[in-house]
């Protein structure tokens, strides 16, 4: 078995993407490739700002014949002024990277928030539309950054970061200052709502989530247009989203139900998630949040992924407590009939302790792939 770090030279993007000076002005992507001998078929596993290099599937599909590529994105481990447009182009020239070596098909598994990345990816791939980013700015994608893949396999693949928002982000806020003051009546921590959770209680937070998002949104476009209105004055600016992580489903297992344990997410219980100092979307800035999170993001996977042609394998753990049912319905809808469904009966979001599933997943990619 080959492996290969994977030192990848792609376009320089803004100043801010990083703070070292030298990734900035000669900015690279990394990964790591397992390459069994005479493969002609490649996996890239991806995230928009996760690790991959390490990821469980990449040696368990290298022994099925498949050469498997954990690739970053530039902008690892901070999502802070991610542009989703900028990180589609790093996954191409992970493509590239890749076609480069001789491989005849590629295969995008979008892991977690990696598969509304993909599909972002794919849509452009076969029709190129993006020519700026959502604050206005010019992006320099040409139809030659963005290679086409053969398919797109989503694995535990959430909507989007922009759905997650919407679903996630605590309604019951008061003070986008102040993390601290609640309005119970719109609490799901507050045990005299739930759970249970009653229906009207839950058209009401849903209603108010949407209503939260909404003025952040306004808020952000119009700080940014009084700031660039001003001659030679700052692009962009930092800000906090505070509690972005309160989806009552999370608390009562009756509401979009799978085999979940009930009172949990993916990074612990979720009051504490709730209020964490680095939870989901809490540092971000202008720009990053009308790629990321805004209701206006290009990053709504199911949009994308109905704009695709290429064959799809959809993964759903059934144990999952951050992706649902219903997610995975939207995926299927979205594909349109082309939707290769597969349960991982059991399966977390992360697998964790559960190799044998690791291997029925690898098993199941394989024989995907194989069918190219």
């Amino acid at each position: 078995m080959h492996r290969e770090i994977a030192e990848i030279i792609v376009k320089a993007g803004r100043a801010a993407d990083t703070q070292s000076g030298l990734q900035a002005l000669r900015p690279k992507i990394w990964g790591m490739l397992h390459a069994p001998p005479g493969a002609r078929t490649a996996a890239i596993v991806i995230h928009p700002t996760s690790n991959f290099m390490g990821h469980y599937l990449l040696e368990p599909l290298a022994r099925r014949g498949i050469a498997a590529l954990g690739l970053n994105t530039r902008y690892l481990g901070n999502d802070s002024v991610l542009l989703l447009e900028r990180a589609i182009q790093d996954l191409g020239a992970g493509v590239a990277w890749l076609r480069a070596k001789g491989y005849a098909r590629i295969v995008l598994i979008g892991n977690s928030g990696g598969g509304a990345l993909v599909s972002l990816y794919q849509a452009q791939a076969e029709r190129l539309s993006i020519d700026r980013t959502p604050d206005g700015e010019p992006v320099d994608l040409v139809e030659g950054d963005l290679p086409r893949a053969d398919a797109i396999a989503l694995n535990a693949a959430h909507l989007g970061r922009s759905r997650l928002m919407e679903m996630w982000i605590d309604p019951a806020v008061v003070d986008e200052h102040d993390p601290r003051p609640s309005n119970p009546a719109l609490d799901m921590f507050d045990p005299r709502n739930g759970p249970p959770f009653s229906r009207e209680f839950l058209e009401r937070f849903r209603i108010a989530q949407r209503r939260r998002l909404a003025h952040i949104d306004r808020w952000v476009r119009g700080t940014l247009a009084q700031m660039r209105a001003v001659a030679d004055g700052p692009r962009d600016m930092a800000f906090v989203i505070h509690r972005t992580l309160a989806d009552p489903r999370c608390l009562d297992p009756s509401i979009d139900p799978n085999d979940r344990e009930p009172g949990t997410t993916v990074w612990g219980p979720p009051l504490a998630q709730n209020h964490s100092a680095n939870s989901m979307g809490r540092f971000t800035t202008l720009t990053g949040f009308l790629s990321q999170w805004s209701p206006g993001s290009r990053g709504d996977g199911p949009r994308n992924l109905a704009q695709t042609s290429v064959p799809l394998l959809l993964v759903e753990h059934t144990a999952d407590s951050s992706v649902f049912p219903a997610d995975i319905e939207e995926w299927r809808r979205a594909a349109a009939g082309r939707a290769r469904h597969l349960q991982l009966v059991g399966g977390d979001h992360y697998l964790r302790g559960q190799a044998p599933l690791v291997e029925q997943l690898a098993d199941e990619i394989a024989g995907f792939a194989a069918g190219l």
